[in-house]
């Protein structure tokens, strides 16, 4: 057996407020809503689906957000992202802690952290990725 790539990643929401995920993952993340499959639409939540990535928003009862596990996203505007957050009222955080990279963490409508990275120099991206998470300092940060 072999891992091949993750297929999606999964976050918890509270029942019945996916009009608040909408703006979040459609509107400021760019992220397109994909319908459910019927068995799956009856628990509630919903899909947000690119070609490169897919976030599922799954109900949790009783709903607690994820204040430090997170999802890290690479992409190529950090500060124009931050600034579209801040101003659609997301409470964003900059952490410069990562050398490297521009990154911030924004918290989605229900709390959960969020993190966005860019690359400062992609000429030492290849000796990061080789690297793995295991040998980085920010393991368990």
């Amino acid at each position: 057996m072999t891992l091949e790539i993750i297929d999606h990643a999964q976050l918890a929401m509270p029942r019945g407020e996916e009009d608040k995920a909408r703006p979040f993952y459609r509107d400021l993340l760019g992220l397109p809503e994909q319908p459910k499959p019927p068995e799956l639409a009856k628990r509630g939540g919903c899909w947000f689906e690119s070609d490169k990535v897919k976030v599922h928003l799954g109900v949790e009862d009783p709903f607690r957000p994820a204040k430090k596990a997170h999802i890290a996203f690479r992409v190529t505007d950090v500060q124009g992202l931050a600034a579209r957050a801040r101003a659609a009222g997301y409470e964003v955080v900059d952490d410069e802690l990562l050398e490297g990279f521009d990154r911030i963490y924004i918290y989605d409508p229900f709390g959960n952290r969020l993190e966005f990275l860019r690359p400062i120099n992609p000429t030492l991206l290849p000796l990061r990725e080789k690297e793995g998470p295991a040998s980085r300092s920010e393991v368990g940060r």
